[in-house]
């Protein structure tokens, strides 16, 4: 059983090199001025295909998108029903068929001519009424497919898909594409969270946060602590529009009152715990920059940063706030 997967994975694999063999470079150089072309003119990609082919041309048209080209399937048979009107003019469309003569395709195209449409033929025969019409070619051929019956598609959609995969990474190299063009598309992806997601997207609004004053006694310092569940508090200056004079964490309250004896507790304050000047982020700082300023010193990690905007105080970021919207450090 298991030499007959690892064939059948060769023969794929084959299948892939022998079409890179005999992709035309010439063809491929006029596909990709149009796709470029076509961004210039705020243009759509558009894939078709009927079956296996249909699928495929969907898992390409999402890939282009990702990329953050205007990219869609059209189903053939909608085409005919309404849908042809999601077709502009000058559009590219990409007409997937292994056979080359899949009928919906080929009755499609004069519909696409008469709206000025490029017309790009990815099929398994080059010598097709598809690739007869079309304006540029990628031969998707496969001697046979690793179906034992030589039926199921199987090395001509892994062909088909390869050969969109490649194209939309050739375009990435020649369009400079960055991770950061990439993760404008992918939000919710790790890569996205971390070079999109700023502090100021997750912090907590200072004015949501009630401060404590120098003067405020331990008993009060505990219950603004506890209240909330944020583990910390800060000072506030009331004689300076409110501004912040420093935070107390947990932390601060442990090492202070470790230090001092038990019958002096009832005489300590806010200004006996204090930490002035804490380590601080600007509001647009990306969260994973701020995750890793918190891990920097291992010896003395801390779980909050003060967060400043225009040089004063505007919120807060904590470790839990990061770790819910699934910030990580690689």
């Amino acid at each position: 059983m298991y030499s007959c997967l690892h064939e059948s994975l060769i023969q794929e694999a084959k299948a892939i090199i022998s079409a890179a063999e005999r992709i035309d470079k010439d063809e491929v150089e006029t596909i990709l001025t149009q796709l470029t072309e076509c961004e210039k003119r705020k243009s759509k990609i558009i894939f078709s295909g009927v079956g296996k082919s249909g699928l495929v041309g969907r898992k390409i048209a999402a890939t282009f998108a990702s990329l953050g080209i205007s990219s869609i399937f059209l189903n053939p048979l909608d085409a005919f029903h309404g849908d042809l009107g999601v077709v502009s003019q000058n559009d590219i469309c990409f007409l997937i068929s292994n056979s080359g003569n899949t009928k919906e395709l080929v009755d499609l195209i004069p519909f696409l001519k008469s709206r000025n449409n490029f017309i790009i033929a990815l099929v398994g025969n080059p010598n097709s009424k598809i690739a007869a019409q079309s304006n540029a070619l990628l031969d998707a051929r496969v001697d046979k497919e690793i179906c034992p019956l030589n039926l199921a598609p199987t090395c001509s959609t892994a062909v088909a898909m390869s050969i969109g995969d490649a194209l939309a990474v050739e375009w990435m190299l020649r369009n400079d594409f960055s991770p950061n063009d990439f993760a404008i598309n992918h939000p919710a992806g790790d890569l996205g969270k971390k070079l999109t997601l700023t502090v100021r997207d997750l912090m907590i609004p200072i004015n949501q946060i009630k401060p404590l004053n120098i003067n405020s006694s331990l008993l009060d310092i505990l219950n603004l602590i506890t209240s909330d569940g944020l583990g910390f508090a800060w000072v506030e200056n009331t004689k300076k529009n409110g501004d912040m004079i420093g935070i107390i964490t947990d932390g601060d309250l442990r090492r202070t009152l470790a230090q001092q004896p038990l019958n002096k507790w009832d005489s300590l304050y806010a200004k006996d715990f204090i930490t002035f000047s804490p380590l601080s982020v600007s509001s647009d700082c990306l969260a994973i920059d701020a995750l890793k300023l918190m891990e920097k010193n291992p010896k003395k990690r801390v779980s909050m940063l003060p967060v400043s905007d225009s040089n004063k105080i505007c919120g807060f970021v904590n470790l839990h706030s990061l770790v819910n919207a699934g910030i990580k450090n690689a």
